[in-house]
């Protein structure tokens, strides 16, 4: 099972980190500020604020409104995510400066640290997130997904801190569920954490929803796992 919850959760993370090393980021952050959440909050060039200004301007003249264009980039970063992480990040930035007030942006700065491997700042991105909007679905399942991956990475030497990791990620996902119930990510995900309790009955639940739903992300090797397990309970 242990196999089967890293290939569910991290395959697509793992191939899509290779783009680049943590080590390698973080040495390019120091002087990139473009490869930090909100500029790193420092103070601009003259040169930075006139490109700002421009963007802002060619934005606003293409008929967007500053939330929509800020909407616009998010959706861009997570098209480039998982193949450009670095022009991920600067879609997210030109999201937050578009509109600083549009907390999908924390989605998609924790998106990026998830992908890079530091599940401590998605963490941060993430809570920070919700400290501005509580009921914020999207940003809680992945929340839920930092704690999903501390579970797999100590279940074989800490089964005890592992399972209390296990228990916070499905505490998160059913807040998120009580918040959107359509929610495919949110569904698969807390149907594998049950799944991994050995609790058919709750993991059939949320599976069943989740297919009902289209079931996109839902792997066959996943299908195989829950027949194999829940078939006879």
């Amino acid at each position: 099972m242990r196999i089967l919850f890293l290939f569910l959760l991290l395959i697509s993370i793992k191939s899509s980190a290779q783009q680049i090393s943590l080590e390698e980021w973080n040495q390019q952050a120091k002087t990139n500020i473009r490869l930090l959440p909100r500029y790193g909050l420092v103070p601009k060039t003259k040169e930075q604020k006139e490109a700002d200004e421009s963007l802002i301007n060619d934005m606003l003249n293409k008929g967007f409104t500053r939330r929509k264009a800020s909407e616009e980039f998010i959706d861009l970063g997570f098209k480039y995510l998982y193949k450009d992480i670095k022009t991920a990040m600067y879609r997210f930035n030109q999201a937050y400066l578009m509109d600083s007030t549009n907390v999908d942006i924390y989605w998609g700065y924790g998106g990026v640290y998830l992908v890079l491997g530091d599940i401590e700042r998605a963490k941060e991105q993430y809570q920070l997130g919700l400290s501005k909007d509580d009921r914020n679905s999207k940003i809680m399942t992945d929340l839920a997904t930092c704690y999903m991956i501390e579970y797999y990475n100590l279940s074989q030497n800490e089964p005890g801190k592992a399972n209390a990791k296990l228990d916070t990620a499905i505490d998160i996902l059913t807040k998120s569920y009580k918040i959107d119930k359509k929610n495919q990510n949110t569904l698969f995900k807390i149907s594998a954490c049950y799944l991994n309790k050995k609790d058919c009955s709750s993991a059939l639940k949320y599976y069943n929803e989740c297919l009902k739903l289209g079931g996109d992300p839902i792997t066959e090797e996943y299908k195989a796992a829950i027949k194999d397990l829940c078939d006879n309970k």
